[in-house]
């Protein structure tokens, strides 16, 4: 279980999380759903440990939390397979190529970042961070770009690994698909509704 205790968090003079306490299960997946700029990505940081509060308590967090931010953050020198593989030790390198195909990019794997369009990069990006084996999935918009189809197809890509997950979504759609729980907030700073 992760738990937040009256966590506060300022960047600069903007107050982003006052006061705020929160359970999460470690299992399902929770979908944190929101207007832009509400704290939602500042929230993701936190329990990802790449943000510390100013006052407050923190435990529980995921030893081995696997990432993917709102920009894809892919290596523009790597191929799509070397980017997923980036992310595998040695014995595992050889699951980037079965990683691409689960996002339906196999013949893709040799193209390097901009040689691909938006919604491909996001795909990648989706699999690196499910392949990384994390023991807690910290999603921030996964499904950014793509249409419908690929949508669901990602979000039953997500739910089958079966690893906790707290996914950042403004879509309704997108929640419907990844089931679990849902917490609607709001903000500045961020409130759980």
């Amino acid at each position: 279980m992760i738990r937040l205790q009256n966590i506060r968090l300022n960047y600069a003079d903007k107050r982003v999380l006052d006061g705020l306490t929160l359970d999460l299960s470690a299992n399902g997946i929770t979908c944190l759903h929101g207007p832009s700029g509400c704290g939602k990505t500042t929230l993701l940081r936190l329990i990802a440990g790449l943000a510390v509060p100013d006052s407050g308590t923190v435990t529980g967090l995921p030893k081995k939390p696997a990432l993917l931010f709102q920009e894809d953050r892919l290596l523009p020198h790597l191929a799509a397979e070397e980017n997923i593989a980036a992310v595998l030790p040695k014995h595992r390198i050889g699951e980037a190529r079965n990683w691409l195909a689960k996002v339906d990019l196999a013949a893709d794997a040799n193209l390097r970042p901009r040689e691909l369009s938006g919604g491909m990069r996001r795909r990648i990006a989706l699999a690196r961070a499910l392949a990384y084996g994390g023991d807690f999935l910290l999603l921030d918009e996964p499904f950014t770009g793509l249409d419908t189809a690929l949508t669901k197809r990602m979000a039953w890509l997500i739910r089958e690994t079966g690893v906790p997950a707290l996914v950042v979504t403004h879509a309704r759609d997108e929640i419907a698909l990844l089931g679990g729980r849902v917490l609607e907030v709001s903000g500045l700073p961020l409130r759980i509704l």
